[in-house]
């Protein structure tokens, strides 16, 4: 049996009922609008974030209303970072599909997201869980954060791992802690079991931001970006971050910092990337996910019993760990 298969089972009805709510919510009759939102639903996804909401709640109670309002509410406040991302990005594509504004304009993208956001906000407000609400409300502000720290840091000419973490900590572990946090609250799990599942979300979260920069350094049509592409952003991620630190090429500094600066060429890029291949990039990366998957493995040992449900998390753990696109 797959991984996504064993994730599933324990929330199949209730993850049905996630992507008719969320559908719904991404509908609308008017024309340009109507058919904005229906390019957006097309993308679909796997959905591990809502998987991650209802595990959680299911784990510590009960899938409820509170639960699906708060998961799809999540859900469509990421879809909005997303659209907003690929103005910022100037992104052609999301997920192999063209981008939203590709498909439109900018002008369109943005006032796109910004009625994905609103509903988000009207889709959590029907919660009536003002904690959920505030959590929310802060998870769109951390984005935000994460997003500027993440174009600031194009500017410093260190090679800093500890910024990147700051950074991954600030955007997809944020969603994916968000998503956990969620998920407990609305079972009405312990202060302490909340605490432990923020942090396992969080863990999830940067090994899921780790996995996806290791595609980057290699060729995928399923991925749907080319390979460099983080580096033609002007981004360094943690695999060329580890190769820089540990080896005394002035040369490859030079191509980084040009990176940053917003003037490498694809020749340059290439260069680079085969250079974070040869000094132990990638397996660098990989290490550092392993180490944060044993902690993630205490919290299922820990704090999740039932069977079905603790085969579904550790699939998803290792999903998230092994997953190639």
């Amino acid at each position: 049996m797959d991984y996504l298969t064993l994730i599933k089972q324990p929330i199949e009805k209730d993850l049905n009922d996630f992507v008719v709510l969320f559908n719904e919510s991404l509908t609308h009759k008017d024309g340009l609008l109507g058919s904005a939102l229906s390019h957006i639903r097309q993308r679909g996804g796997k959905r591990m974030r809502p998987m991650l909401i209802l595990l959680t709640a299911k784990n510590f109670g009960a899938v409820s209303n509170v639960t699906q309002n708060a998961a799809v509410g999540l859900e469509l406040l990421h879809t909005a970072s997303l659209v907003h991302d690929d103005v910022v990005d100037e992104s052609s594509e999301r997920r192999g599909q063209a981008s939203v504004n590709a498909s439109y304009d900018n002008k369109v993208a943005v006032l796109v997201g910004d009625y994905i956001l609103s509903t988000a906000l009207l889709r959590v407000s029907l919660t009536d869980n003002q904690r959920i609400i505030q959590i929310l409300a802060e998870l769109g502000r951390t984005l935000a954060a994460g997003e500027i720290l993440q174009l600031s840091n194009i500017q410093n000419q260190e090679f800093s791992e500890d910024v990147y973490y700051q950074i991954i900590k600030n955007k997809t572990a944020a969603l994916f802690e968000a998503c956990s946090v969620i998920g407990a609250l609305s079972a009405n799990a312990s202060e302490e079991a909340v605490r432990a599942a923020a942090k396992f979300g969080q863990n999830i979260g940067m090994i899921f931001q780790i996995r996806d920069d290791i595609f980057d350094y290699f060729d995928s049509k399923e991925i749907g970006k080319p390979t460099g592409n983080d580096m033609v952003e002007g981004k360094l991620t943690l695999p060329v971050i580890y190769a820089l630190n540990h080896t005394p090429y002035e040369s490859m500094q030079t191509l980084a910092r040009k990176v940053k600066a917003g003037t490498v060429n694809a020749d340059e890029i290439a260069v680079l990337v085969e250079f974070t291949k040869e000094q132990g990039g990638i397996e660098y990366a990989e290490r550092r996910m392993d180490e944060i998957g044993q902690e993630s493995r205490v919290f299922i040992d820990k704090y999740v019993k039932e069977k079905a449900i603790k085969d579904a998390l550790t699939a998803y753990l290792e999903y998230v760990i092994q997953r190639n696109y």
